[in-house]
């Protein structure tokens, strides 16, 4: 059984962001600049956020931090990311989810600029990805492909069932998965709670993708062992965290498996970090 490792490749992934943005500031260049919007006082959003900032760190990112208190207004909210939009010393631009009650996330990201936009959750980076053209990837999906391509599993001519269709993972994950190459060329069947005999749909497939929610849904009596489980879920539990997979009754049947933590986590915040210097990079 293979174990992938998703903080080993985000460790290398920001050392060589991290090469880049030095070989470029070498010059005098300013470094790339993301700006984290924090709404309230969440606490798995703070976690969330702190790690992110000790990642940009790591890479060499300029962390520009804004941490609102939860009764921020809606126009309060807009006008900052007005103003970040326009910001020469922004590249990107996160605002992290979930927004207390009463603020409308779907307008505030609407609002963003799309090149500034590293979540890659504006509909104009949504409808690139749709139709394979080059842009900002959401971070989740994009990190699952590069940890296949780190790890030579590729895709092509394999059946892949994703489960789940939420808009951040399922859905763009369908689509990278369906695109041509390598990594991609899949027979891709997405499932979710109104499908029947899914059960059925995993047994049969060489690659599963779990983005429920559900902790230790997927079990072994539902796998071959030429699968390849990729768990993007994560569940707080009164035994800690797990994903939607249960992995002790997993890892000693499957061909490889992610764990929770330390699978595709680590990707989401890494890739999050290589669309800003994307960004940067576009936008000399």
């Amino acid at each position: 059984m293979l174990l992938i490792d998703g903080k080993k490749v985000a460790l290398e992934m920001r050392k060589a962001l991290h090469k880049v943005i030095a070989g470029v500031t070498a010059k005098g260049r300013r470094a790339p600049g993301l700006a984290v919007i924090l709404v309230g006082d969440d606490p798995a959003s703070q976690i969330y956020v702190r790690n992110k900032e000790q990642a940009c760190k790591e890479a060499g990112i300029i962390s520009l931090p804004y941490h609102l208190p939860a009764h921020t207004r809606q126009e309060e909210l807009l006008a900052l990311i007005a103003d970040l939009n326009h910001r020469s010393d922004v590249d990107g631009i996160l605002l992290q989810l979930p927004l207390p009650k009463g603020l409308n996330a779907t307008q505030c990201l609407l609002a963003m600029n799309p090149a500034k936009d590293v979540d890659g959750f504006h509909p104009e980076n949504v409808g690139r990805l749709s139709l394979g053209l080059p842009g900002l990837m959401s971070c989740t999906p994009a990190g699952v492909i590069e940890l296949l391509r780190y790890y030579k599993l590729p895709t092509q001519g394999k059946k892949a069932v994703v489960l789940g269709r939420s808009d951040i993972v399922g859905k763009p994950l369908a689509m990278l998965l369906s695109r041509p190459g390598e990594y991609g060329d899949a027979t891709v069947t997405v499932c979710h709670s109104r499908t029947p005999d899914l059960a059925e749909h995993c047994r049969d497939a060489d690659f599963i993708f779990l983005a429920v929610g559900k902790p230790r849904m997927l079990t072994a009596d539902m796998v071959s062992e030429k699968a390849v489980i990729i768990d993007v879920g994560i569940n707080r539990t009164p035994e800690g965290l797990c994903g939607d997979a249960d992995f002790a009754a997993l890892k000693d049947k499957v061909a490889a498996i992610t764990p929770v933590p330390g699978g595709v986590g680590p990707m989401t915040i890494a890739m999050l970090l290589k669309n800003t210097v994307q960004s940067w990079q576009e936008h000399r």
